[in-house]
């Protein structure tokens, strides 16, 4: 998967991705997958990009209900995900 979403310009994943990998996506009930934009513009170096210490999930699939994504706050140190509103209500 990594090499067809490297290839794009949106580093976002989807379903198509996963076509080389045999007939996961067809076979699979639930899909999801991770983006992190913090990820992508420290891999290509953007100087004037501010973290945001932010992840999506996104379901993007799910045969027995429904799909869309939810947003996350990404500790990197410790590799932990956090319900955003609650981190953001934390730093207020």
């Amino acid at each position: 998967m990594a090499g067809a979403v490297e290839q794009r310009q949106n580093k976002r994943p989807v379903l198509a991705d996963l076509r080389e990998s045999g007939s996961l996506e067809q076979d699979a009930d639930v899909v999801l997958f991770l983006y992190r934009e913090d990820y992508y513009a420290e891999q290509d170096k953007r100087e004037d990009y501010v973290p945001t210490n932010e992840a999506e999930v996104a379901i993007a699939k799910h045969r027995n209900g429904p799909t869309g994504g939810v947003n996350l706050y990404f500790k990197g140190e410790q590799t932990m995900f956090y319900n955003l509103e609650e981190k953001l209500g934390q730093e207020k």
